[in-house]
């Protein structure tokens, strides 16, 4: 087992990873404004999308600087540093690792030198014909084993265009999901990919302009929300504005675990918030899944929307009956076996003078490998709750994700191969629900076929190719 190094780690129990999602992207331009500050507090919002590594490159109009490290936005980047990136157009990205390992040299943006001079790239979601695409380069080019660094070496070699020209000619033949920031030493670009897989917003500052995975990180900086990026369209923008392009036809496919998990509350898409989904989504969950009990709780902070919808429409009371400390599982140093052996009390600790003989509707948004939950149902009933009845404001999760969430493999998902009663005598619980897939869609307001719901159902709108995927498809060519 790795030692902890005080920096990272993502859960207690290394075989129970909750679904993480890509990184988070932002970008500015905004002459006169502190832009490197910008971004950085931008990036901090979008923490929540990828905690591995941090970065941000700037321009001043002459050159592009990158800096970048592994740890939290908050741990790279300190005030010295933040003022030694100085400019007017800046770009940020938090990672999480899908495709390539977790080290330095594929934290991100990746820069690269054109003709025309820098390219700085920071890229969410994930590529699905990352090797194909890989096959275009030179094989001394690719430093990095990321689908990132091939979308820059490309966008780089072609000499002959501009970079929009050459991104509006590269992007149709792009396979997968993609929300992209890219810069050179005087301009912003973005782009999202013609199914709109991941979230790209656009947003307006008194001196400038947005882009960024998420609208919360535009209410952070004062950027007042424009509208969102749409699919399929090229975004440049500089001191004449905004120009936008389409480099192919939109053909939406929203992530639909955006909704259940992956966004802040926070967040707006598609015009609602997240919150109020997911509030909404705990009401269907009741409609669906009653039960007679004495206190409706949430597993902090995950569940808590959907337990307050199932508690708003159960009439059953709403309590806290875990308590999280929130400060476990990013920053975290390796446990001693001893400490190892609670496990979950690590992370969450149950009241007991709330729980104690009391029915329990325990809330959760997703069950992945059923670890968490099975330690969750047997503390609460050592601490003297005389049922407890999980509910999962998800569909069960039974296939991977390709597109930019690292799921376990198929048969690492519980859903993968359990029945829903298998499931529940495994964990467990008295009784176990999950909500269906039409009462989450219908909670989204967003029709079925606008929405991608591959993880619940198998079915991928974009064709999967299973020889070019897979989180470590570059790591033998290097």
């Amino acid at each position: 087992m790795l030692k902890g190094d005080g920096r990272l780690s993502h859960d207690l129990d290394s075989l129970d990873r909750a679904p993480k999602d890509a990184c988070g992207v932002f970008g500015v331009w905004a002459p006169g404004e502190d832009v490197s500050k910008l971004t950085y507090y931008g990036l901090y919002a979008l923490q929540h999308r990828g905690q591995e590594s941090a970065g941000i490159a700037v321009s001043e109009g002459s050159r592009i600087l990158v800096y970048k490290d592994m740890g939290l936005v908050s741990q790279v980047f300190d005030e010295s540093i933040l003022g030694t990136l100085r400019g007017h157009v800046a770009i940020g990205h938090c990672r999480y690792s899908t495709t390539g390992s977790s080290v330095w040299e594929n934290a991100q943006p990746t820069l690269s030198s054109t003709e025309q001079g820098g390219l700085a790239l920071a890229h969410n979601g994930n590529l699905i014909n990352t090797g194909e695409l890989s096959l275009r380069l030179p094989p001394d080019v690719i430093r990095a084993t990321t689908d990132t660094e091939v979308l820059t070496a490309l966008l780089a070699q072609d000499r002959a265009q501009s970079i929009e020209e050459a991104a509006a000619e590269l992007l149709p033949q792009v396979k997968g999901a993609y929300s992209l920031v890219w810069m050179n030493e005087t301009t912003l670009f973005a782009a999202r990919d013609p199914q709109g897989i991941r979230p790209l917003v656009l947003g307006r500052l008194e001196r400038g302009w947005v882009v960024a995975s998420e609208t919360a990180a535009l209410d952070i900086v004062g950027a007042t929300f424009v509208r969102e990026i749409e699919p399929g369209e090229l975004l440049t923008i500089d001191e004449r504005g905004v120009r936008s392009r389409r480099f192919a036809a939109a053909a939406p496919k929203g992530c639909l675990f955006e909704y259940v998990y992956l966004a802040r509350p926070d967040t707006t898409i598609a015009g609602r918030g997240v919150q109020a989904t997911r509030v909404e989504v705990g009401r269907q969950l009741a409609r669906e899944h009653p039960v007679d009990a004495d206190l409706v709780i949430p597993t902090p902070e995950s569940g808590t929307p959907a337990a307050i919808g199932y508690a708003e429409q159960s009439g059953i009371p709403y309590g806290q009956g875990l308590v999280k400390n929130s400060y476990v599982g990013r920053t975290f140093i390796q446990p001693s076996q001893t400490i190892r052996q609670l496990g979950i009390r690590l992370k969450l600790n149950p009241l007991r003078e709330v729980i104690q003989g009391k029915r329990l509707i325990v809330v959760d948004d997703s069950i992945v490998r059923g670890n968490t939950q099975r330690a969750i149902v047997k503390m609460l009933r050592e601490a003297g709750a005389t049922e407890v009845h999980v509910r999962i404001s998800s569909p069960p999760v039974a296939w991977p994700c390709f597109y930019g969430i690292d799921f376990a493999t198929r048969a690492e998902l519980i859903a993968g191969s359990l029945s829903v009663e298998e499931i529940r005598a495994s964990l467990g619980a008295d009784s176990l629900g999950y909500i269906s897939l039409e009462g989450l869609t219908q909670a989204t307001t967003i029709p079925a076929e606008r929405l991608c719901r591959a993880c619940f159902t198998g079915e991928y709108p974009i064709a999967i190719d299973q020889d070019q995927v897979g989180k470590y498809v570059l790591e033998g060519q290097l």
